[in-house]
């Protein structure tokens, strides 16, 4: 029956609204004459006012409707509405004036009616709608009172502008979220003391200690959602000591119309606090590189090839390969790739994609399962779809693994990437992207060993026979699949406790959206036969990183959630570097991208010779013998005895050096 009744009210909603703006327009009206005649209207005007009340109301009908006023919810009144009240009234009554006083002639009309009939028309319908609005307004701050009876979650805002108001009159219109905005922090001096819906503004960030002490908010939210990620790590560290769950809403570029409700409100995650400087666009040049040309992306279904085809895809190329041995991942990026065509792309110019044009429905999406060592797969690929420019992202990564199976990862990182080297140089590709690791430098483990003799094969192909071929090298992407956040997120739903190898290791870290973007940077810019490195900031701690986590998690490290430490597994280093002790460091056309050059790369002769001994050392399982050869190509690839676990082991291969351009990130 509620439910009918709901129903029922929302039909008929418009009308009754519609009703009652006549109404207040023909109340105005009495009230102009009442007031005008000192509350003792002549029987001729009164008439007067009763002769003319319909062509009024005619009018201001028209009015009314053309300004959308029958489609206001009162509730949410605002000074938007209330200009379009005073406009609706000050046209109907320009109107009404030109038909009384010029199309009929009654100059007997009182000219101080018309004035005084807009006047009160705008206060009779603005006091309507703000009486309602108090009246919604009023029930949860009585409601408020009881906070604690009813168990309403209170809310401390750190942000005192459009979004923290709009967050804070959300939760006070609507009871049933169970939040109480008890107040707001802001850095504005002049905002201190002031209030918003009758909560105060303690003051700046410096006072968060004493306001959380004083008033024992049960959250913290961030409503800041044009802050960078500079901004949000440093208000996180002033409220970690509290041990209270900090939350956060969307940029606005995720905030749909700039509207922002409770609904919104999501739990701050470690990739908010990755400080990093934002990328600036360099669109027009990944455009005219990729749109219009066939694209293959190998190790599509991993998190590097995923997103590399999301972004990708936007830019319009005529045609997008994905290749991958794994058909789960393939066909997971298949599916959203084939969604997202057929609900239209937007390229980065913004511009909607007609059918027929390159970029949305113009991009033939094609997923090919198959491996890269099978040759004739690749001749196949290649012979069919002809791609113009190849994104090498297949590669085995996880150096535990690989160092138990180290004939694997010369197979895939080694003869893989010949194998697709030597296919796109038959078939004429223009450009050959490889995708490297920063454990590539200085290795100590076969994952990276095999890395950088894939670099030295991308780099010696390249010169050799005039195919565009760029490196790109880049540390960890926070979140990617098999990394360790992922796995700290799945020991913490267990409830722990988070294993870190040892209390000092570092990593570099980086999202995949800004590491993708900066691939496809140094892919249009790049010149041919440079090893690009993104700028990864300062390396991470990983107990930092657990410890943060746990936090975010809304519990307390080493107390509710415990940390061991299991020990460097074979392979792994203290910390990782970005630029190999061979090698120099130069300039590049992008501020977040530094050229590494080697200082020396062996020539494709030379490495063809290599790769035939290896192939035959992998056919004979000679684990030593490989080693020995990978060591003639990379002659600092040293596998160094492991430290123990403990906190008074330094880091390997000497001092540790720094990465990228800049110190841009402190410790999570």
């Amino acid at each position: 029956m509620k439910r009918e009744l709901k129903a029922f009210i929302a039909d008929y909603r418009r009308a009754a609204l519609t009703l009652v703006h006549l109404g207040e327009a023909a109340l105005a009206n009495y009230l102009a004459f009442f007031l005008r005649f000192d509350m003792a209207i002549p029987a001729a005007d009164l008439e007067r006012m009763f002769f003319y009340l319909p062509f009024l109301l005619a009018i201001r009908l028209v009015f009314f409707a053309l300004m959308g006023l029958h489609r206001d919810f009162w509730r949410y009144f605002s000074v938007e509405g209330l200009m379009r009240l005073a406009g609706s009234a000050a046209l109907g009554s320009a109107v009404f004036i030109a038909m009384v006083r010029y199309a009929i002639g009654d100059a007997g009309y009182p000219l101080s009616i018309y004035v005084l009939d807009w006047l009160l028309l705008v206060m009779v319908g603005s006091a309507g709608a703000l009486l309602i609005r108090i009246y919604r307004q009023r029930r949860p701050e009585a409601a408020a009172k009881t906070a604690r009876e009813s168990g309403r979650r209170k809310i401390l805002v750190i942000g005192a502008g459009d979004a923290g108001e709009m967050i804070a009159r959300d939760m006070l219109n609507n009871p049933e979220y169970g939040y109480d905005p008890i107040g707001f922090i802001d850095d504005d001096k002049h905002k201190t003391g002031l209030v918003i819906h009758g909560r105060p503004i303690f003051g700046a960030r410096e006072s968060l200690a004493s306001v959380i002490k004083a008033h024992r908010p049960h959250e913290i939210l961030i409503a800041m959602p044009s802050a960078g990620r500079g901004a949000v790590s440093g208000i996180y560290e002033l409220c970690k000591p509290h041990d209270i769950p900090i939350k956060t809403l969307p940029g606005l570029g995720d905030i749909l119309g700039g509207r922002i409700s409770v609904t919104q409100i999501k739990p701050l995650r470690l990739e908010d606090l990755l400080q990093r400087k934002p990328v600036s666009a360099d669109m027009k040049a990944v455009g005219d590189y990729i749109r219009g040309k066939a694209v293959l992306v190998t190790g599509a279904g991993g998190s590097i090839g995923s997103e590399l085809s999301r972004q990708i895809i936007a830019y319009g190329p005529s045609k997008l390969l994905l290749f991958d041995r794994c058909e789960n991942g393939l066909f997971a990026i298949g599916c959203e790739l084939a969604a997202k065509d057929h609900d239209g792309l937007r390229d980065h110019d913004g511009l909607q994609r007609r059918d027929g044009e390159n970029g949305g429905g113009g991009t033939k999406v094609v997923s090919i399962v198959g491996d890269m060592l099978d040759e004739a797969a690749l001749e196949r690929l290649f012979s069919a779809h002809a791609p113009h420019i190849v994104f090498h992202a297949a590669a085995h990564k996880h150096v535990p693994l690989m160092e138990n199976n180290p004939l694997e990862a010369v197979k895939n990182n080694i003869f893989g990437t010949d194998s697709l080297i030597k296919a796109a140089c038959r078939h004429g590709a223009g450009s050959f992207v490889m995708i490297s690791t920063d454990k590539a430098v200085n290795p100590a483990n076969m994952m990276g060993a095999t890395k950088r003799v894939a670099e030295f094969l991308a780099m010696a192909t390249g010169r050799a026979s005039g195919m565009k071929s760029t490196t790109v090298r880049f540390g960890n992407v926070l979140g990617s699949s098999g990394s360790v956040v992922p796995i700290f997120r799945e020991q913490l739903r267990r409830g722990g406790p988070l294993t870190v190898t040892h209390p000092e290791v570092k990593r570099f870290f980086m999202l995949t959206d800004e590491a993708v973007h900066l691939v496809l940077v140094a892919a249009a810019r790049g010149r041919g036969g440079e090893i690009f490195v993104l700028d990864m900031g300062r390396q991470i701690r990983i107990l930092d990183l657990a410890e943060n986590l746990i936090k975010l998690s809304g519990f307390a490290p080493h107390k509710d959630v415990k940390i061991e430490f299991t020990g460097l597994r074979p392979g792994e280093k203290l910390f990782e570097e970005l630029f190999d002790e061979t090698e120099m460091m130069q300039a590049s056309p992008h501020e977040r991208l530094t050229t590494a050059v080697p200082a020396h790369v062996p020539s494709r002769e030379a490495m063809r010779r290599h790769l035939a001994m290896l192939g035959e050392l992998v056919s004979r399982d000679d684990v030593e013998g490989v080693f020995s050869e990978i060591q003639k190509i990379v002659p600092n690839f040293k596998k160094e005895a492991t430290p123990q676990n403990g906190p008074k082991n330094g880091p390997q291969n000497g001092k540790e050096r720094p990465g990228g351009n800049a110190a841009l990130a402190g410790p999570l």
